[in-house]
């Protein structure tokens, strides 16, 4: 895989500390600058202080979920590209739900590691171009 020139800055909102350090993990060897979150009030709240290019977020957490997060991040950054991740199975209408909300991705949990990368640099190149 040929890494970015100009890699992004990205935040990742996930609640599950493993599943959050493994994106992190993979976002970071792929050459990305990664900001972390546990849940989409903490998200919005580094939103708010920090400049990102793409958020990750998870679907089905606690206190602001990721359908909520998408929702609000949208009206208050309607540029800013987001990918949405979730379960497979009924999970799965949560992922159609983010996308009409405004997601530009989605990722059904579990995910590949190049399915991540590979998603990522879709979004960041689609948001290159425009």
């Amino acid at each position: 895989m040929h890494k970015r020139e100009t890699m992004a800055r990205l935040l990742v909102i996930e609640d599950q500390a493993a599943v959050r350090e493994t994106v992190c993990m993979v976002l970071k060897n792929a050459g990305h600058s990664v900001i972390e979150a546990e849940d989409g009030d903490e998200g919005l709240a580094r939103l708010a202080t920090e400049m990102v290019d793409l958020v990750l977020t998870d679907i089905i957490m606690p206190r602001t979920e990721g359908i909520g997060a998408i929702r609000e991040i949208k009206r208050l950054y309607p540029a800013m590209k987001i990918i949405a991740m979730s379960g497979t199975g009924a999970y799965a209408l949560y992922l159609h739900s983010a996308q009409k909300l405004g997601a530009d991705a989605v990722l059904a949990k579990p995910f590949k590691q190049h399915e991540l990368r590979e998603a990522v640099g879709r979004v960041l190149a689609a948001s290159a171009t425009t």
